[in-house]
């Protein structure tokens, strides 16, 4: 499957589609705050089992870090 991730061209074989919770864990993101658009839709962290991830989607994944 052929995606945007973060504006970088990516392709994550064996899959036609999948979760954030699965390209998550594809692509090892581990930090604990995350913030998920899919086409410029937000995705809440309550949302990330159910918003799928097709073919030629554009997937931002941002790493929120707090700082003093």
């Amino acid at each position: 499957m052929k995606i945007t991730l973060n504006s970088k061209p990516e392709e994550i074989a064996g899959y036609t589609q999948l979760s954030i919770k699965e390209l998550l864990k594809v692509k090892n993101f581990t930090f604990k705050f995350l913030a998920v658009r899919i086409n410029n839709k937000p995705i809440l962290p309550s949302e990330f089992d159910t918003a799928i991830i097709s073919e030629g989607d554009n997937v931002i994944v941002l790493h929120l870090i707090s700082g003093g």
